[in-house]
């Protein structure tokens, strides 16, 4: 096995498993489909900023990705306390019309660079890893900082909130802390996933360590080994058969997901 191929293992890996780990809450707070919202209108955000300073490298693409989550997240809440619409709704609401905008923005203004549609949808992981996922690694480790720092807070939020409000813990800014986290990390993954695939990582690891466990504390760490067993053996089948990433691991996800 060539050193690319190594390369686009170890980045798939780490890009599974930081996915994974944030994915563990949504699904337990019934909030996969804002994992699906999130990792389409990142595109807003990184288009935007790529209009604004004219470079793909830029740290401003991630500042801006990672506002237009938490701008979503608001605007769903905002819909949702008018009691008019339902969260569900809401999201079906706002998701489509960001995104689509971004859509529009990449087909009209990013035709020439590496924002084009395919890529947004596939991502592109042997681009990607051309060089060592510092990025991914930074995210993960931060993940895993902030899951280790907040575990109690987050654990309480999300089965019993009134308590948590009661004991001064403030759900409302841990939900926005880990909008945040979940923000960030489809942004830096964004660009080796594409959106399909970082949904499927956000979500369907950690369902399946929900059928296997109750217990959080072994939900997370077997959403991880889950995930990044998926991303070794999906890349493992898209190098054999010479076919697309996503696609491959998306189809061991799911198969995955039905043998449990």
């Amino acid at each position: 096995m060539e050193a690319y191929q190594l390369n686009a293992i170890l980045t798939g890996v780490l890009a599974a498993v930081a996915c994974a780990l944030p994915g563990v809450f949504l699904v337990l707070r019934r909030l996969a489909l804002v994992s699906d919202a999130i990792g389409h209108v990142v595109l807003l955000g990184i288009v935007l900023g790529f209009l604004l300073v004219g470079e793909l490298g830029s740290p401003v693409l991630l500042v801006g990705a990672a506002a237009t989550g938490l701008v979503l997240v608001a605007a769903v809440e905002a819909l949702q306390r008018t009691r008019l619409v339902r969260e569900d709704a809401a999201i079906g609401l706002v998701f489509p019309a960001l995104f689509s905008l971004g859509v529009i923005l990449v087909s009209r203004y990013a035709r020439n660079v590496h924002l084009d549609v395919d890529a947004v949808l596939l991502g592109d992981l042997v681009y990607a890893a051309e060089s060592f996922p510092t990025a991914i690694l930074v995210v993960l480790l931060l993940n895993v900082v902030f899951l280790s720092l907040c575990y109690k807070e987050l654990k309480l939020a999300t089965f019993d909130p009134q308590s948590a409000w009661l004991l001064g813990f403030a759900p409302g800014c841990l939900h926005y802390a880990l909008m945040g986290m979940v923000s960030l990390t489809a942004v830096v993954a964004f660009d080796v996933f594409g959106s399909i695939l970082v949904v499927a990582f956000m979500v369907v690891p950690a369902l399946i360590a929900r059928l296997l466990t109750d217990r959080l504390g072994l939900m997370l760490p077997l959403a991880g080994l889950v995930a990044a067993g998926a991303a070794v053996v999906g890349c493992g089948v898209a190098l054999a058969l010479d076919i697309n990433f996503a696609g491959a691991m998306t189809a061991v996800l799911g198969g995955g997901l039905l043998a449990v």
